[in-house]
């Protein structure tokens, strides 16, 4: 594709400020879209001294405020202010209903195309109105409209193609197109020095198990933490996670974490954001990954596990089974939920003793870890690269301004 085609990327997060799964596929999916075609980063928050950062944007001050539902009117005004600057490029590429409305208000605006790459769908996250109040009917109304007159939707994984469509009827099936998350094996790989584990109190001869992620109901970390009490005794439960989503869910894992260290001990808690070479550290000398999430599109920590030559044991919910092959990458644990909103186990005490069983087949066995953790980095390396991802991005990006 020709350098002439400029693309404007909208984005809530871009490094170094990145906190999920969504950041750190906008900057992975920039660096090698770069090869192809002229990029614009949007970005919120401080400025950045990347070239490809057109602009940063605050919110409005006078949305601020202690009100859950503020940080929906913040994304909305900096949505307004994107859209204003998006004049002068071919197509806008939004990701996340916090930057949804700014391809929205472009396309509107300057009648140029809109795609929209959905990391998750607000439906599917009744629980985000714990944090956001009355902001996620707000934030719902973002994505329905965006979603719904985009010019192609991009669903990182099957799973995710068929949950769009249900959720959202009137999209058309030949506008969701599915391009998978990558990963990056030469920057994500096995890493063989110790001293970030020793910095951060993890035992690098005791075999333990790792969980990275955000504390939201999502990621499951109460099963995890609940499942923990049957873990093979004298391992270590590594859990890199914070920002939780509400006060009152800090409060309980809180809670559990205590009661853990007092029972079995061996127990390391990092809240803060770890660098890539220092997560890459903790991955590496894992004898297993846990994903016990309810809710996951994707799961791009699930590919960062596995280039570091690491087993993933995971729900098998979503796009999760698209990455890990149960019984050669990892093991996959059947989930079924209690048909509420909140994405609850039907029985809480069943899904965590599962969970448990196995984490400790990998625990328990370094040969069968190895061997699952090697099968797992063959498999990033021929199914999840970034260039091709980027490739196909650009495709996308090819046909929808042919047409204009």
């Amino acid at each position: 594709m020709s350098r002439s085609v400029n693309v404007g990327i909208v984005t809530r997060e871009y490094p170094p400020f990145v906190y999920g799964g969504a950041g750190v596929h906008v900057a992975n999916l920039v660096r090698y879209l770069k090869e192809h075609v002229g990029v614009a980063v949007h970005c919120f928050g401080d400025p950045r001294d990347a070239s490809e950062v057109a602009a940063t944007y605050q919110p409005w001050k006078a949305l601020s405020g202690p009100e859950p539902h503020a940080a929906a009117l913040e994304a909305m005004s900096v949505d307004l202010a994107v859209a204003k600057r998006l004049a002068g490029v071919d197509l806008v590429h939004t990701h996340t209903w916090y930057a949804n409305m700014a391809g929205h208000w472009a396309k509107l605006l300057y009648r140029i195309p809109h795609v929209l790459t959905s990391h998750s769908l607000e439906p599917l996250r009744p629980w985000k109105s714990e944090q956001l109040g009355g902001g996620y009917a707000l934030s719902r109304f973002c994505e329905h409209v965006a979603i719904e007159s985009a010019d192609a939707v991009i669903a990182v994984s099957e799973a995710m193609r068929v949950d769009i469509l249900s959720a959202y009827p009137n999209v058309a099936p030949d506008r969701v197109e599915v391009i998978y998350n990558g990963i990056d094996p030469e920057q994500v790989k096995p890493e063989d020095a110790t001293d970030e584990l020793s910095r951060h109190g993890i035992e690098p001869t005791r075999p333990y198990a790792v969980f990275v992620g955000r504390l939201t109901r999502q990621k499951g970390i109460i099963h995890l933490l609940e499942a923990a009490e049957h873990l093979v005794p004298g391992t270590q439960l590594v859990l890199c996670a914070g920002e939780a989503d509400t006060e009152d869910l800090l409060r309980k894992v809180e809670k559990q974490v205590a009661k853990l260290r007092e029972t079995r001990g061996h127990v390391v808690w990092i809240p803060s954001m770890l660098s890539r070479r220092a997560l890459s550290q903790v991955l590496s000398h894992a004898r297993v990954f846990v994903c016990p999430s309810v809710y996951e599109p994707f799961g791009i920590v699930n590919l960062e596990a596995m280039a570091c030559a690491v087993p993933v044991v995971a729900s098998a919910v979503g796009g999760i089974p698209e990455i890990v092959a149960d019984g050669q990458t990892g093991t996959l644990v059947p989930f079924e939920d209690d048909g509420g909103p909140y994405g609850t186990p039907k029985d809480c005490a069943v899904f965590a003793r599962n969970l448990a069983n196995a984490i400790n087949l990998y625990l328990e066995d370094r040969d069968r870890a190895t061997r699952a953790g090697s099968l797992g980095r063959e498999r990033v390396l021929e199914r999840f690269s970034w260039a091709l991802i980027a490739e196909q991005t650009a495709a996308l990006y090819r046909k929808l301004t042919a047409r204009r």
